[in-house]
């Protein structure tokens, strides 16, 4: 099963080695064809604490490492795009 990559910003770095990640995604209403945005807060595995509060990173699941963390952080996404 292919894992799945997500794209946010972090909101969130005071624990260590975790980094919390806000994901927004847009989509039509299905009723009144408005774009609406919805975002949801991942917990992140940042093993080295070099992403802080603003930055752009890109997500990737992962095994579970603790009751909430179920997601790695990959890369900063503007590296990616780079």
């Amino acid at each position: 099963m292919p894992k799945r990559i997500l794209q946010g910003k972090v909101v969130s770095d005071k624990n260590e080695q975790t980094v919390t990640v806000l994901v927004e995604r847009r989509f039509k209403h299905p009723l009144l064809h408005k774009t609406v945005r919805s975002s949801k807060k991942y917990r992140a595995h940042d093993a080295k604490n070099e992403f802080k509060v603003g930055d752009i990173v890109r997500i990737a699941e992962c095994a579970p490492i603790s009751k909430t963390k179920r997601w790695t952080v990959l890369s900063d996404a503007s590296e990616a795009q780079a």
